[in-house]
């Protein structure tokens, strides 16, 4: 009876452990990063042009202008305004909350000394106020 309950126990065991190691080990490949400018400008060598990030950051004041094809702004880091600064290529529609000094997190890829990207996250808090209306007359 003690070698059943044994390989009992040593069955469970090895399944928690090739469950954990599923679980765990892919998640890992899941997960998606952003790189700072700072990181992005010290890595544009190893990346290339055809290699695709996620690029985050604060767009800075006064940088975006309106294109033909979409917006083309700089981003700055988040606790350095005064940091490296990336200039980015956005192709297709801005997100609606899209404005600057706002936190964005963009994907594309170096071209040349441009942040060429197609997708856009734009960070906004939690915080919900509705419009002010207009108080209706009593009925």
């Amino acid at each position: 009876m003690k070698r059943y309950r044994l390989l009992g126990f040593s069955g469970v065991g090895v399944v928690a452990v090739l469950v954990g190691a599923l679980v765990f080990g892919n998640l890992n490949e899941n997960l998606v990063y952003y790189l700072t400018p700072e990181e992005a400008v010290d890595k544009r060598a190893e990346f290339g042009e055809d290699r695709r990030f996620q690029l985050g950051g604060l767009v800075a004041d006064g940088s975006v202008t309106r294109t033909d094809d979409g917006v083309d702004f700089v981003v700055t880091y988040w606790d350095d305004p005064d940091g490296p600064e990336v200039t980015v290529r956005h192709t297709g529609s801005p997100q609606q909350l899209f404005q600057p000094g706002v936190g964005v997190v963009v994907e594309g890829s170096w071209r040349g000394d441009e942040f060429v990207s197609d997708t856009m996250k734009v960070r906004h808090d939690e915080e919900y106020e509705a419009a002010d209306m207009p108080e209706s007359p009593a009925s």
